[in-house]
């Protein structure tokens, strides 16, 4: 085994040790004051003056000496110098050599590790790094925060534009087409899957065509009758209603092609009509609207009903536009166009539950009261002359047609809706005595808990002057609605 005569370092041979400094202390090797040659320690380098400088030199050539370990000028008195300051470097045995540690900061050099890490502590502590360090650092650390906060709000903006493209295509207000553009794109993709014969798509092009071109619904998705298979069942009906008050002459439209996923509200609007057409109270109102409109007619007169000054914050909303889109609206736009036709209506909000587990009681009451008022007697079935009510939640409405009163006094509402097919809705034109295909219109409390609901109601008819003045007024009225209950329907 050898040491080092620098660092005090073990090592496994002289020639090891050797190595070691050569390699490690370069600048630390003691060299020949004569020659400059360099030797792994004080013994060899006595060696070697001995065996290569045999003849004395000239003392008045000879240089200033320095001392090999720490390079201090030492003049004849190097021997005494060396031992007297690095005597613990020269013939030291193993155990008594100790590894010195440098500060990697200010060079200072420490003989235990402990020191070395509370001497640089002190350093981190002050801050005291070498000049520029410190500032380069904060600089670095600045930059890399200025592009993390630029990335995450890079982010943050293709993520906001990403979810408006989606609530456009949502609410059909991205420019994709309208009832025409999807009617036909869904008639050539019922060709190409094989489910249309290309004669019938040229057909009924046609037919969509001609309809579009005078205004009015070709009556493909409509289903009539249906009340009054209700009136004719539930008088032989014995079970558990106690009493079912119904409105009259309501026709179900249900959506087609064109307006498959967005036309529940104009379909739910051409259910109303039906009923008002068959009633003479409203002849004068509807002398222009003989027949049922298409769904491109209905947005039409939305469009006039806005440029007559009614709900000018809605019509904001959509750009003061619907033709061509296939926008959704919902019950500020009914009630907009009802208005527009002299149709006296109302706006019912019940924004937040009233009974328990999220039900809405007085919603039930208060069509209850709407369709028994002036209808009260003795009759178990009342088919009152009350035009259907158009219900709405969020990203759906519904039209209601009746409402049941059961023997435990429990309320039941009857709805017509636009998802459900002609070919189910037929059904209910055969009612059996179980009258088990009333499943699909009867809608109990425990039924319907969105947390909010809307109704337009139809109550009379304007006369011109009190049009006039609902224009005044259902801006406001219309404006503060929507704020109360922030949704449209299909």
């Amino acid at each position: 085994m050898s040491v080092c005569n620098i660092c005090g370092r073990l090592l496994p041979s002289e020639a090891a040790a050797r190595r070691h400094a050569n390699r490690a202390h370069p600048d630390k090797q003691p060299r020949c004051p004569l020659c400059s040659a360099s030797a792994t320690g004080y013994e060899e380098l006595r060696r070697h003056v001995e065996a290569a400088h045999t003849e004395p030199q000239p003392r008045a050539r000879s240089p200033e000496i320095g001392c090999p370990f720490c390079g201090e000028a030492a003049g004849g008195q190097l021997e005494e110098h060396v031992r007297a300051r690095h005597g613990r470097l020269l013939g030291a045995d193993t155990e008594s050599i100790e590894q010195l540690y440098e500060c990697p900061i200010c060079g200072l050099t420490c003989t235990n590790i402990q020191i070395l890490e509370e001497h640089v502590d002190l350093h981190l502590e002050e801050h005291s790094f070498p000049e520029g360090g410190g500032s380069g650092d904060l600089e670095l650390a600045q930059q890399l925060q200025t592009e993390e906060d630029k990335q995450r709000r890079f982010e943050e903006e293709k993520r906001e534009k990403e979810e408006f493209k989606k609530l456009q295509r949502q609410y059909g207000m991205d420019s994709s087409g309208g009832y025409k553009k999807q009617f036909l794109n869904n008639m050539e993709r019922e060709v190409n899957r094989g489910r249309m014969q290309p004669f019938e798509y040229h057909k009924r092009k046609a037919d969509m065509m001609e309809c579009l071109a005078f205004g009015i619904d070709d009556g493909k998705t409509k289903t009539s009758g249906i009340t009054e298979a209700l009136c004719k069942y539930y008088q032989n009906e014995n079970k558990d209603v106690r009493r079912v008050w119904l409105s009259a002459g309501v026709d179900h439209f249900h959506s087609s092609l064109g307006d498959k996923g967005w036309g529940c509200g104009y379909r739910n609007f051409q259910m109303l009509l039906s009923s008002l057409l068959q009633n003479s109270l409203y002849n004068d109102c509807l002398r222009d609207t003989a027949l049922i409109p298409s769904i491109p007619k209905i947005q039409s007169m939305i469009e006039d009903a806005w440029k007559e000054g009614f709900d000018p914050h809605g019509a904001s909303h959509f750009n003061n536009r619907l033709c061509g889109t296939k926008a959704w609206i919902g019950a500020c736009e009914i009630y907009s166009l009802l208005t527009s036709l002299r149709i006296k209506c109302q706006i019912i909000d019940f924004h937040k539950p009233t009974g328990p587990a999220g039900t809405h009681p007085r919603l039930f009451e208060w069509i209850l009261r709407y369709y028994s008022t002036d209808n009260e007697g003795a009759a178990k079935v009342v088919c009152t002359s009350r035009p259907p009510i158009y219900l709405q939640h969020q990203g759906h409405s519904r039209t209601v047609v009746g409402i049941e009163e059961k023997k435990n006094k429990a309320l039941c509402l009857l709805l017509f809706d636009p998802g459900c097919p002609s070919q189910e809705m037929q059904k209910l034109l055969k009612l059996s005595s179980d009258g088990a295909g009333l499943k699909l219109l009867r809608k109990f409390m425990g039924s319907l808990k969105e947390k909010q609901y809307q109704i337009v109601a139809v109550d009379g008819i304007l006369t011109l002057e009190e049009k006039t003045v609902s224009i005044l007024g259902n801006s406001f009225c219309v404006r503060k609605l929507k704020r109360a209950l922030k949704f449209r329907t299909q």
